[in-house]
């Protein structure tokens, strides 16, 4: 959005939900250069667009109501788990094969993320550096993996850690792989979040990690999440699970040097 559109509050009201209702989804900084207003006008704009059930709010934006991000909002952690969960088992062990003995790992939150720790608590002599609070638990009860669980404020519903203390912290140390756990993936939109508070903790990851390795499962692949991170030239390698409706996205992935590993 970079055209200037000054019209009168009814107007771009009426715009703003058309505008979500066709790309399920806008962001309030966006709209605001687009409109030409203040951002607390555009926030004023979806709140009263929210009662009227027009659409659902989100941190820095809002979701059209029938769509998969008011499904993912509305859907619990533990809930989360279960989807795709065989899927999510696979990708997880395929990413642990990945690890070698003295490895330094960063791992962001996500239950992919949860399931990847399971798999790697059956390792030895690894370092893991996360944010994620259930992949500190999941490694805590071997002895062999030092666990260094970053500080910071704590997003309660997802259990993770993130903020100015997340950053500072993180900024002290280098890993020799991330492992990351992500919403969406595609040549076009790149790699995407639903949590834009983890956004500048996973930019950070991948700026410190001499490789980045990024797990989805086969409902993430050619999706947008609601929060850019990075262009796809940012991870090394893509590990999901074979899909036939996902085959022609897997191939233009890999047509931008990408190396993609199908479980």
């Amino acid at each position: 959005m970079s055209v200037i559109k000054k019209l009168n509050t009814a107007r771009r009201r009426e715009e703003i939900k058309n505008t979500v209702e066709k790309e399920g989804k806008a962001n309030v900084v966006e709209l605001a250069e687009f409109y030409g207003a203040s951002q607390a006008t555009i926030r004023t704009d979806l709140k009263e667009l929210e009662r009227t059930n027009a659409l659902k709010r989100t941190h820095g934006g809002a979701i059209s109501i029938g769509s998969a991000y008011k499904s993912y909002y509305d859907t619990t952690l533990n809930e989360r788990m279960n989807i795709n969960k065989q899927e999510k088992i696979k990708i997880a062990r395929a990413c642990a094969s990945l690890i070698k003995d003295g490895d330094v790992i960063f791992i962001d939150s996500g239950t992919t993320s949860n399931y990847m720790a399971r798999e790697l608590s059956q390792l030895n002599n690894l370092t893991v550096l996360t944010n994620a609070i259930l992949v500190a638990q999941e490694l805590f009860y071997n002895p062999s993996i030092k666990v260094i669980l970053f500080g910071g404020d704590i997003e309660f519903g997802n259990q993770f850690t993130y903020g100015n203390d997340t950053i500072a912290q993180l900024n002290r140390y280098r890993a020799n792989k991330y492992l990351l756990a992500i919403d969406g993936i595609s040549v076009e939109h790149g790699i995407t979040t639903y949590h834009h508070q983890e956004v500048e903790i996973s930019r950070l990851m991948m700026e410190r990690a001499d490789r980045v390795i990024a797990a989805a499962d086969d409902s993430k692949i050619g999706k947008e999440g609601f929060s850019f991170i990075a262009s796809l030239s940012s991870i090394d390698t893509l590990i999901t699970n074979s899909h036939e409706s996902n085959k022609k996205t897997l191939e233009d992935i890999r047509n931008h040097g990408i190396e993609v590993i199908e479980v």
